[in-house]
């Protein structure tokens, strides 16, 4: 089965799956730990602000939706110990990992590359490249223990096709591209696909720092979003592995 944009996911389709949302708290990463716990997934809740996790986790209680668990994480600042932590967390817990969306970004500012502030720049690299690495690699016999496991990674058009300005974002989503393909490779005959999403413009926090002055009404909302990632989640995408996924198209 192929994705369409008609898509819709079936009342229960991540029934019995758990998922962890990186960047939980808001944006797209909010919408889709919503609409997975809606369609029966217990959703790992993984973000920088605790508040914003509490409010995401009180949303799925409300809708009688199986219990969310919130574990908050600086990715900024995390070690591979607080990876394996984390990874311990979920074994005794939950004892797999059937999802995992690695939603998480950080874009500071547009800037010329001879402009960029170096500490900026490892900022960048730590949360958009090397932290989905080592949540990854510290989650990998948790994914390995699922009969069918799904891990998705976030792109961007300037993660294919350079522009200026774009900075330490634009190149993290360079590689980005080549981690997903790379790891894709790799787990090609097992039980655990990978794929990535280019959701396109979108109205979340992130984009309206970086372009203040944007027609809201132009942009699609990150609920419009949701049904490519449940799909990518669900069983109904199995097959698909290595591939990239950019919306509406």
């Amino acid at each position: 089965m192929t994705f369409s944009a008609d898509y819709q996911a079936p009342e229960m389709l991540l029934r019995e799956r758990v998922i962890l949302v990186t960047g939980a708290g808001d944006g797209i990463g909010r919408a889709v730990a919503l609409a997975a716990a809606q369609h029966g997934a217990t959703v790992v809740l993984l973000g920088k602000t605790v508040r914003k996790l509490e409010l995401v986790y009180d949303e799925i209680e409300a809708m009688g939706a199986p219990q969310a668990a919130i574990y908050p994480m600086h990715l900024e600042g995390a070690s591979p110990a607080d990876y394996d932590q984390l990874a311990l967390t979920l074994q005794e817990n939950f004892g797999r990992l059937d999802g995992l969306l690695h939603n998480a970004a950080l874009l500071p500012y547009l800037s010329r590359l001879k402009d960029y502030e170096a500490e900026d720049w490892m900022k960048v690299m730590q949360v958009n490249v090397n932290a989905p690495f080592l949540l990854t690699q510290a989650c990998f016999d948790l994914l390995a223990a699922s009969e069918d496991a799904s891990v998705i990674f976030t792109s961007d058009t300037v993660g294919q096709q350079a522009k200026p300005f774009w900075g330490a974002y634009g190149v993290s989503k360079f590689a980005t591209e080549g981690m997903a393909r790379t790891l894709a490779q790799e787990v090609g005959n097992t039980n655990i696909r990978v794929n990535l999403v280019d959701p396109g413009p979108t109205l979340t926090a992130l984009r309206k720092r970086i372009f203040p002055g944007e027609d809201n009404a132009s942009l699609k909302t990150p609920a419009d979003v949701t049904p490519l990632y449940l799909w990518l989640l669900g069983s109904d995408s199995q097959g698909s592995n290595g591939e990239r996924f950019a919306f509406g198209g």
